[in-house]
């Protein structure tokens, strides 16, 4: 039984398709108007040439034209110019980055030298040496000591 439905759907979707390829053939020949130039497409060719310059309307704009080239210079300035400070900046900041790593491998040699051990190995060369026996504390009574000065 399903052969049958399938069978009888198939003319179906067949004549749709021709239906629908008839309706893209005429539509396709249907003739095309010519389009119409835009404003920018007719203004783009007198601007290129340098006509447009003699046209009373761009003498009487002539100030804003001005105004926005002065604008357009000054925009690229500044792009440049903070450029500059960014690379400036980077700079900067990687001198900080090799200074903090100097500091910190200058502070570790400091540590390192000033250790007991290392202080009692750079005086031998001048003859001094580490006391084997503790230092003694000497105690002085103030009282007899200002007494005896009398």
């Amino acid at each position: 039984m399903a052969n049958k439905y399938r069978e009888t759907a198939k003319p179906e979707i067949e004549e749709e398709i021709e239906t629908v390829e008839e309706a893209v053939v005429a539509q396709s020949s249907k003739p095309s108007k010519p389009r119409k130039k835009g404003v920018v497409a007719k203004g783009l060719p007198s601007v290129f040439s340098g006509t447009f310059l003699s046209s009373d309307k761009s003498l009487k704009n002539l100030p804003f034209i001005l105004f926005l080239g002065f604008m357009a210079v000054l925009y690229i300035s500044y792009n440049y110019y903070a450029d500059d400070h960014i690379r400036k900046e980077n700079r900067l900041m990687k001198e900080i980055k090799e200074y903090r790593s100097e500091f910190i491998s200058t502070k570790s040699d400091l540590m390192f030298a000033s250790k007991q051990s290392e202080v009692a190995k750079a005086a031998e060369s001048t003859g001094l040496k580490q006391p084997v026996v503790p230092p003694t504390k000497i105690l002085v009574d103030s009282v007899q000591l200002y007494s005896s000065k009398k």
